[in-house]
């Protein structure tokens, strides 16, 4: 028997104390995970999961404004450009926008601004509806981003990178949440319905990049059956598509299970990822969302003063109004992550104003006015808007002076973009960081778009700097190595 002094025992046990203290950092980081919970995720990909602190937001509500809505013609009042309407700016340079030739003097704002709600937030005339619920908005003036071209800026403003191949916010955030639906997909995607097309980039906007397939956003066909295959085939029985899918699911466990024994062997065996896994729960929540889709996706089940509300049946915004509601019944049944595109391609098919801004903002604001004010009202009215975040942007902003032609418009501005938020534990009635007194570039508390998602993920009970995933080598996450939390619209 052999007898240890202190001495010798501490010594002994030190290599053990320091592994704890190891393995309480890592914990710490979010780099620590238990074989419980990594089998768990690797046989449930899409359970809900805890955050890394109490958030106030479940779900999101993202409004993309595709195509660059103009800041200056929509929230961020700027009185000065009457003062310079018709001069030079002085210094500009020309490639800041896409039309290098076709840069024309400054431009005030041909729409008229009113002070509206408690907070008195100057909105233009573009919004008539969404103006009464500003009480509920926190603004950010000061957006900026790293591209003039809709493409590179869509997925930075997406994917917080100018290039394609990374995951989307919706990927993270299910990735680091789950789902609270086992019937719905986790992440819904719509966009625009009159045969305007995708945004540009098209579905890498809400692809998983190299996260596993299953985070990627379902995108919603704008006609016809919203998902591919959501009936079952008239001649099929249910008994008979659940035995088909239970001997589909046995043959890719066993081959999952080959090729672990095969790595563990250490056998010239191709990497094991989670995409087996992932096609799995693929079919799996197919299955039960032929079940349980269609019943969620009924808005004429809706009652006629909910209808109303949204504008469902008025010509100019039925569509638009469509997919709010249906983003609306969305969250309430626990889809973590909706997108809905407000325009397609470039130009005038999308909020790209470059030709007669006054008819294509003019147009697209009517589309969106009602519907997004009456998912605002919905929301709240049904106890939901304090844990629904809805945000409101385009990937970039558009410049104060003048693009050249029949009709003036304004060409893409990289340097200002105004963003607003509203429920999810944001302040309402607030506005954050301001642009130069003729709305040309961000000036004060100037936020990235790596400062936005760190403030969509903090809202949703996520650390930016923990939501990691190794590839090639590396721990990615949405922020890239950048990103501050905006706490001054906290709630």
């Amino acid at each position: 028997m052999n007898l240890y002094n202190r001495r010798d025992w501490l010594k002994r046990a030190g290599n053990g104390l320091g592994m704890l203290g190891l393995a309480s950092l890592l914990k710490e980081e979010g780099l620590l995970v238990s074989e419980a919970d990594a089998a768990l995720r690797t046989a449930n990909p899409l359970l809900s999961r805890k955050p890394h602190f109490s958030g106030r937001a479940k779900s999101v509500i993202w409004l993309f404004i595709n195509g660059g809505p103009s800041h200056v013609d929509t929230w961020d009042y700027k009185p000065a450009l009457e003062k310079y309407d018709g001069k030079e700016l002085e210094g500009f340079d020309k490639e800041t926008g896409f039309f290098s030739k076709q840069v024309g003097p400054l431009m005030k704002s041909p729409f008229e601004f009113n002070p509206r709600g408690q907070c008195g937030k100057m909105v233009s005339e573009l919004f008539p509806a969404l103006g009464e619920h500003v009480d509920k908005m926190a603004f950010i003036h000061s957006g900026h981003t790293e591209s003039n071209n809709h493409s590179p800026a869509l997925f930075m403003m997406n994917c917080g990178l100018p290039r394609m191949g990374h995951p989307c916010a919706g990927s993270w955030v299910t990735y680091g949440l789950g789902s609270e639906s086992r019937n719905l997909p986790a992440f819904v995607v719509m966009s625009d319905p009159l045969d305007r097309g995708l945004p540009k980039g098209s579905a890498a906007n809400w692809g998983a990049g190299f996260l596993p397939s299953v985070y990627q956003g379902t995108w919603l066909k704008p006609k016809g059956d919203p998902i591919e295959n959501l009936h079952r085939p008239a001649h099929m029985e249910d008994a008979h598509q659940r035995r088909q899918l239970d001997l589909l699911k046995r043959l890719n466990r066993e081959h999952l299970a080959t090729r672990l024994q095969s790595r563990a062997a250490g056998a010239n065996a191709s990497p094991v990822t989670d995409d087996l896994n992932a096609r799995i729960e693929s079919f799996e929540l197919a299955y039960r969302m032929q079940q349980n889709a269609p019943e969620a996706l009924d808005i004429d089940s809706e009652p006629e003063h909910i209808k109303k509300l949204y504008g469902l049946g008025e010509e100019r915004c039925d569509h638009f109004a469509r997919q709010c509601l249906t983003a609306r019944r969305m969250v309430e049944r626990g889809v973590r992550f909706v997108q809905i595109y407000s325009g397609g391609m470039e130009n005038q098919r999308s909020w790209d104003g470059h030709k007669d801004i006054v008819g294509n903002h003019s147009q697209f604001a009517g589309e969106t006015d009602t519907p997004i004010a009456g998912l605002l009202a919905d929301l709240e009215q049904r106890g939901l808007l304090d844990e629904t975040l809805v945000i409101w942007g385009g990937e970039f902003g558009r410049l104060p002076l003048s693009q050249t032609g029949d009709k003036p418009g304004r060409d893409h501005n990289p340097h200002a973009f105004t963003t607003w938020m509203a429920g999810g534990g944001v302040k309402g009635g607030v506005t954050y960081g301001e642009t130069d007194e003729i709305g040309h570039k961000a000036e004060v508390d100037k936020v990235h778009v790596n400062d936005l998602h760190a403030t969509i993920l903090h809202l949703l009970g996520l650390d930016h700097k923990k939501l990691t995933f190794k590839h090639n080598g590396r721990r990615f996450r949405l922020t890239d190595v950048g990103g501050e939390v905006i706490q001054a619209i906290l709630a």
